[in-house]
């Protein structure tokens, strides 16, 4: 399996941040992966992201502004 993130702009845009990550295999993995990196991507302008598994959507788009105001 591999665990993947879009990376988006409010609108559904992609973006590229500046460093993106490899695919993970673990769920867990690319979780922690957002947590511990959510404010380097909003500095880079993605507003929200999205997870897939081996090219299915499992959630998203989850607003890494939300993140930051909670």
């Amino acid at each position: 399996m591999a665990w993947t993130w879009r990376f988006e702009k409010s609108d559904g845009t992609e973006v590229r941040p500046a460093s993106p990550p490899e695919e993970f295999t673990t769920q867990g993995d690319a979780e922690s992966w957002i947590g511990e990196t959510w404010k380097d991507l909003l500095e880079e302008g993605v507003d929200q992201v999205r997870l897939y598994e081996d090219g299915t959507e499992i959630y998203g788009p989850m607003s890494l502004h939300e993140a930051a105001a909670g």
